[in-house]
């Protein structure tokens, strides 16, 4: 995935979340899948604005190669009802 950046070297705030989001991810990742993809959704759940997490929802529909399986998972465990 390659991350864009404008014209001073910063991130988008899209491009930000994904890598947030991965981040957590890569960090909860020796907990085991299934593990991991609870405590991410329990973390941006407990620690993100909710605009912050709807427009992950929105990145991880529009850009679904750009976040890691663990990472997406989460995202998809947050918009369930």
């Amino acid at each position: 995935m390659t991350i864009a950046h404008d014209e001073d070297g910063v991130m988008s705030t899209g491009d930000r979340l994904i890598y947030m989001a991965n981040q957590i991810a890569r960090n909860m990742a020796s907990e085991g899948r299934e593990r991991a993809e609870v405590m991410v959704a329990d973390h941006i759940r407990s620690f993100w604005d909710p605009a912050m997490r709807a427009r992950i929802g929105q990145l991880a529909a529009e850009r679904p190669g750009a976040l890691l399986p663990i990472a997406a998972a989460a995202i998809a465990r947050i918009a369930q009802p």
